[in-house]
């Protein structure tokens, strides 16, 4: 059993008081990688800071929707070419995207930003971890205008229909499946998971965020992984040993990793 978790916020307060810890003891579970998501300017200078103290951790940066004002800063785009240029384990830009799930949200503003670190991770040759909350048809127009198939990617914590799914295929990303999958009213998930080729799939925390059943609600962590590794078996009526040596290497594919 070898895990990589794909998707994780390691440096969010909900760790602050046993982080260390908890991290340390991850190798003992099974996690043998892990790349941090940054959404913030600091937190991707901090996910450069774990790829130097954690020998299994990778890291992305960039900056999320919901933060898109760190990309008022004049010098923005320098900092993140800066930070993924001089650091081998920065392995993606992300995480980018749009999210319109709240009221009084700038949409343009949003997405020039998408649009911008899209082309950013084109000029360096990096994939993009893209975030999209109630904002299905502009992601993938953006995406399409920007030409996302050439750079590559993985829609994490995917969330829109089958039939959506299909677009991201064709253009060859990733699908990143975690907790919800197991969550008794996820039918919509479970279909696309049901529908996207294992080749497709990597298995992703968001943590802290996004516990699997039985843990719902409270904090998550990548040692939860192997509840979603089951309920991918069970839908795709394949072993959990095929699961975890698919997503392995899935995770590699996807961050251009060499094993």
């Amino acid at each position: 059993m070898r895990i990589f978790d794909t998707h994780a916020h390691y440096d969010d307060r909900a760790f602050d008081e046993d982080r260390e810890e908890l991290i340390t003891s991850l190798k003992d579970k099974g996690v043998e990688a892990v790349t941090n998501i940054a959404v913030t300017l600091n937190s991707s200078k901090v996910a450069v800071e774990y790829t130097k103290k954690y020998d299994f951790f990778y890291g992305t940066v960039g900056v999320h929707p919901s933060d898109i004002e760190d990309m008022d800063q004049s010098d923005a785009m320098d900092i993140l070419k800066k930070l993924a240029v001089e650091n081998e384990k920065i392995v993606a830009i992300g995480e980018i995207g749009l999210d319109y799930h709240y009221d009084n949200i700038d949409k343009a503003k949003q997405q020039k930003h998408f649009a911008a670190q899209m082309e950013l991770a084109k000029e360096l040759s990096l994939p993009i971890v893209v975030h999209s909350r109630d904002a299905a048809k502009d992601t993938l127009d953006i995406m399409n205008a920007t030409r996302a198939k050439d750079i590559g990617g993985v829609v994490h914590c995917y969330s829109y229909s089958k039939e959506q799914a299909r677009d991201y295929l064709n253009m060859g990303f990733f699908f990143g499946i975690g907790g919800v999958l197991t969550f008794k009213n996820a039918k919509a998930i479970k279909e696309v998971v049901d529908y996207v080729p294992l080749s497709n799939i990597v298995i992703e925390t968001d943590a802290p965020y996004l516990s699997p059943d039985p843990f719902r609600s409270k904090r998550n962590d990548s040692s939860r992984l192997p509840y979603v590794v089951q309920a991918i078996a069970d839908i795709k009526k394949v072993s959990v040993k095929q699961v975890y040596e698919e997503t392995w290497n899935n995770a590699h594919r996807l961050y251009r990793i060499k094993q």
